[in-house]
């Protein structure tokens, strides 16, 4: 295996399914382009003669659209900057923040990673999209699901103000677990 010596941008990317990695090599002197996905390689172009312009490609699970922009800067000097579904990897993670929920667990020993998409109410939990039963209650809903045989319940309950909104409350075991800031 060559060694990645045209190294030249790292990023993680938190998205529903887990924090993905993605690295991208760029050969200024021979053209090459390689963009690596988690350690994969999803794209290898080798003799570029444009160094200017964009690779595509999705990553995880839920294929989500992701774009490196290679400018120039000065003379032989290059930008690189990600996109995620058509905005800047800030923007995205501006607006994620907004739509979804994340908290990591510890059971049995083993760290788990949940995530609640506010939209759709998707329940995620270390990459897998989970089987969720959604109640009513008096003071809101009760999204129940299983993470190693321990019942969870994301709580929905309204905060009575209009700009906070809908708090949600990730109970594991009767426990609350607080949000995690990724």
């Amino acid at each position: 295996l060559e060694k990645m010596t045209d190294l030249v941008a790292v990023w993680e990317v938190a998205l529903s399914d887990g924090v993905h990695k993605i690295e991208f090599e760029h050969g200024t002197t021979s053209g090459k382009r390689v963009v690596y996905v988690d350690g994969k390689e999803e794209i290898r172009r080798e003799w570029m003669f444009k160094l200017v312009g964009k690779e595509t490609f999705t990553v995880g699970a839920t294929k989500t659209k992701a774009t490196i922009n290679i400018d120039a800067v000065s003379g032989f000097a290059y930008e690189y900057t990600l996109e995620i579904n058509g905005k800047s990897l800030k923007k995205y993670m501006e607006n994620r923040l907004k739509t979804t929920n994340t908290w990591i667990l510890s059971l049995g020993g083993m760290d788990y990673r949940v995530v609640l998409e506010k939209d759709t109410m998707d329940v995620w939990c270390n990459g897998q999209k989970m089987e969720t039963a959604g109640e009513f209650v008096e003071d809101g809903t009760e999204t129940h699901f299983t993470v190693a045989d321990h019942s969870c319940c994301i709580k929905a309950v309204s905060s009575g103000k209009r700009k906070e909104g809908i708090i949600h409350t990730l109970i594991v075991n009767n426990r609350e677990i607080p949000e995690a800031v990724e």
